[in-house]
């Protein structure tokens, strides 16, 4: 069982971005020395209302502060980017942190970002499959010839590989069914999404499975689920706490058009106790151990992603939560089940 911290560093844009980087910092050290396994980043392009930095850069200086905790790129939109580029990227990363990288991909959402590329939407899933088989044969193969039909090379050979052998853990993130069966029948691990609520990634696991056991793949060792979390003292008080954040937070989605890109008729534009309700963990200690067992329970899930801040949220409030999870949540689990 593992446990990350998703370190926002998505803020408003009257936020000074020096000062937001610093407090990045501090989550990192306080994930750290509170025993947690992991620290995640987004990655996102011409992005209002929001500012953030770009998450290899940001995780390659992360590592010098994060001890031995795995970096997990949470996720890296694949569609929009070059695979020999993104391949000695990440590659780089996994070198300077000695083999912590995780390499999460997705294809990607709005048309914005495909625009500011001059790609099409309607590309992106033969896009990031093709770049996938290519960044994989950069990281084995010494000169790699490709004809295809958004990339080509002639015997490359890529300037760095990664430490990890064959390759770091792959996590493909997929919201539609389609999608998720997709990840299934390619025998990789399905990367949970925090914005559907758990009855749907419930029916969507179950069509996971089935996809896997199809053609033949086991269940991956990894079954990574991020979800966005507050605890504090009281349920209360982490409802009142949140609330203002999450609601302003999932309105921008709302208008980046997240919540269409889920499967079923799910909205974001709902009040807050709806949003809430099977998507979120917010509550005491003893309310986030109860719904992280259910979702262990319910999803076999064994690898979670907390984002605990949103942006405009103050630091010392993101704090306390990873103080009370190091102290009350991670050690009933770290006992139970074990370090990962």
């Amino acid at each position: 069982m593992k446990f990350g911290l998703f370190v926002n560093n998505q803020q408003p844009r009257d936020t000074d971005p020096v000062l937001s980087f610093r407090q990045c910092v501090q989550q990192v050290i306080a994930a750290r020395d509170s025993g947690f396994d992991a620290i995640a980043s987004g990655h996102h392009y011409v992005s209002p209302p929001f500012i953030a930095l770009q998450n290899l850069p940001f995780l390659a200086r992360l590592a010098a502060d994060s001890g031995e905790m795995d970096l997990v790129l949470a996720v890296t939109l694949l569609a929009l980017l070059n695979p020999v580029q993104t391949a000695e990227e990440i590659a780089s990363l996994d070198v300077m942190s000695g083999g912590r990288v995780v390499f999460g991909v997705g294809i990607g959402y709005r048309e914005e970002e495909f625009a500011a590329f001059n790609l099409q939407l309607s590309d992106r899933v033969p896009r990031m499959l093709e770049g996938l088989r290519l960044i994989k044969r950069l990281w084995s193969e010494d000169n790699v010839t490709h004809q295809g039909r958004y990339f080509n090379l002639r015997e490359a050979t890529s300037t760095i590989r990664p430490v990890q052998r064959p390759h770091p853990p792959i996590w493909i993130a997929a919201n539609a069914d389609k999608a998720v069966e997709r990840t299934g029948r390619l025998g990789y691990p399905w990367f949970i999404n925090p914005h559907a609520a758990l009855p749907t990634i419930e029916r969507q696991w179950g069509l996971y499975k089935g996809a896997l056991a199809a053609n033949g793949h086991a269940i991956p060792a990894a079954r990574p689920v991020i979800l966005e979390l507050h605890v504090a003292e009281t349920r209360e008080e982490a409802f009142a706490t949140a609330q203002p954040y999450l609601e302003a937070k999932y309105a921008a989605y709302a208008a980046w058009g997240q919540d269409k890109a889920l499967p079923g008729q799910e909205s974001f534009r709902v009040s807050f106790a709806d949003l809430a309700k099977d998507r979120f963990i917010l509550g005491s200690p003893d309310d986030a151990i109860e719904q992280l067992e259910d979702r262990i329970a319910r999803l076999d899930a064994n690898y979670f992603i907390f984002r605990a801040g949103w942006p405009g949220m103050e630091i010392w409030k993101v704090l306390k939560v990873i103080e009370l999870m190091g102290s009350k949540v991670l050690p009933h689990f770290h006992k139970k089940y074990g370090r990962g």
